[in-house]
């Protein structure tokens, strides 16, 4: 198999020597070239024909941001404008706005800069930690996630495994995604009513600042309140809790009903916050009655918790291959057979809305209480 062919795009030579070095000492991956700039970037596709991009947000010129737009929108050629884009960004208020920018106008995923390490040897690895499983995943290699490999290509998912009870009607709903979840959330949650008869609660892989900001932009999208979760929270109909980075969020079940709860448990699929926990911890606060969504992502979390899920008496639907930017997630419980259903992206709303059907809300707070 050919080398994954890179473009590495930073005005910094510090960081342009760090990626390609790092980069450049895996034997899957080529760096075709670099750009100081955007605009460079972009001129240079036709050139190089880059499988994947790496791209600055702070840039002279051209931004990132605007790179991605020019790209998307087919100026370094039409042949190339749907290539994977992961931007790299700083763990900040500013980066983090960014990058949400960046996703929005079309990259596929995102980095971030090492940031306060010692040295170039403690940066390096931290790029590569980050950097190097996108990039395998992006373009369809297989990727080392922990101690296992996870391949690029799947065989056709088996059917659901039979259910050994009856299904439960959902009383909360729960949503898990990864690589390419904020996109496709931002098509998802607007399309669910503010009149929703359940809580919602989602787990995004993403660090602390990004969540918040996030949150803040779901809740403009969409009908729903979206919040970044806080422990203690009643769980209400109509308000979307998302999991704050570097906390795992659950469902505790208390005297005056179930609430949010918030922990920093070790890491589960190399991920804190992880899909797992919250996928468990609803079975058990709902007894069975959770309708659970993975979308896509890379990686296997949520396999376990759907397995749960489904061998409870929940439901569980996935993303199919074909809309998913990463089939990691979904087609981990696809594969395992616990998806009642694998739909395109497109049809996920109407699917929730369907299990959802005929349920009554509970009583909720007045409209002044909720936002």
């Amino acid at each position: 198999m050919n080398p994954i062919r890179v473009m590495v795009v930073d005005d910094s030579v510090v960081v342009r020597k760090i990626v390609t070095d790092v980069l450049s000492a895996d034997p899957d991956i080529e760096v075709v070239g670099t750009a100081v700039n955007g605009r460079i970037a972009v001129g240079k596709l036709e050139q190089l024909k880059p499988d994947l991009i790496t791209m600055d947000i702070e840039m002279p010129e051209m931004n990132g941001i605007e790179a991605v737009r020019a790209i998307r929108a087919g100026l370094g050629g039409r042949e190339h404008n749907r290539v994977p884009i992961v931007m790299f960004s700083t763990l900040t208020e500013r980066g983090a706005s960014a990058t949400l920018d960046a996703l929005s106008a079309g990259a596929n995923e995102y980095v971030t800069k090492p940031a306060n390490v010692g040295s170039v040897g403690q940066s390096m690895e931290s790029v590569r930690e980050q950097l190097i499983p996108k990039i395998k995943a992006l373009t369809g290699r297989p990727v080392t996630v922990g101690p296992a490999r996870v391949p690029a290509s799947v065989a056709p998912p088996p059917p659901a495994a039979p259910r050994t009870g009856p299904g439960k009607k959902p009383a909360v709903l729960v949503i898990g995604c990864s690589t390419g979840g904020p996109e496709a959330l931002a098509k998802v949650l607007p399309q669910l009513p503010a009149s929703l008869p359940v809580p919602v609660l989602v787990v995004q892989h993403m660090p602390p600042v990004f969540t918040r900001q996030f949150a803040q932009r779901l809740d403009r999208l969409c009908p729903l309140r979206v919040v970044e979760a806080s422990d203690g929270a009643p769980l209400l109909p109509g308000t979307v809790h998302l999991a704050p980075g570097d906390h795992h969020l659950v469902v505790r079940a208390t005297p005056r009903g179930p609430q949010t709860g918030l922990t920093q448990g070790p890491p589960e699929n190399f991920c804190r916050p992880a899909v797992d926990p919250l996928f468990r911890s609803a079975v058990t606060a709902f007894d069975g009655a959770v309708l659970a969504v993975v979308l896509t992502g890379m990686g296997a979390d949520g396999r376990n918790g759907a397995g749960e899920t489904r061998a409870a008496g929940g439901t569980v639907l996935v993303q199919d291959q074909a809309t998913s930017v990463v089939w990691g997630m979904p087609g981990a419980v696809s594969q395992a057979g616990y998806a009642d259903e694998v739909l395109p992206l497109d049809r996920v709303p109407d699917a929730i809305a369907r299990h959802l059907s005929g349920l009554a809300a509970t009583a909720r707070p007045a409209a002044g209480a909720l936002r």
